[in-house]
């Protein structure tokens, strides 16, 4: 991927908003698998250290690895090139944009039957257009 200032405004405008979602979607995600930091830690084999993963939760640090990021999918059941694009390594096409967002939803709990996934999404759908108003 060339450097951020190489890009067109538009491109480094969405990297830049998907290297700010990826602490808050971890966090979401790991609330959502209901362990605490040290938990995660000890599930990646301490690959990532609670520190790291709180910092990178907290917005702290913008660009992990892509092996933290690896061991994060792992433990959280997320495909990894969702969090790569998160992070800004990958550009979604238009198409993968919508079905990435539907991935990581549906891949936060594993046990999610059909009916709470879709109110999982309703739900997210509502936050987002209150924010908006």
């Amino acid at each position: 991927m060339e450097s951020d200032s190489k890009q067109p405004r538009r491109e480094r405008s969405a990297v830049q908003a998907r290297r700010s979602e990826l602490g808050a979607v971890l966090g979401d995600l790991r609330r959502a698998k209901g362990l605490s930091l040290r938990e995660v830690e000890e599930a990646t084999g301490k690959a990532v250290s609670n520190a790291y993963l709180s910092q990178l939760e907290n917005g702290k640090i913008q660009r992990p690895s892509p092996n933290v990021l690896h061991s994060l999918s792992r433990v959280y059941s997320v495909p990894y090139e969702a969090l790569m694009e998160k992070a800004g390594y990958l550009l979604p096409s238009e198409e993968q944009e919508a079905g990435a967002r539907r991935t990581l939803a549906a891949f936060a709990i594993d046990d999610l039957t059909a009916e709470e996934e879709e109110e999982l999404l309703k739900y997210l759908a509502f936050l987002r257009s209150s924010r908006r108003a």
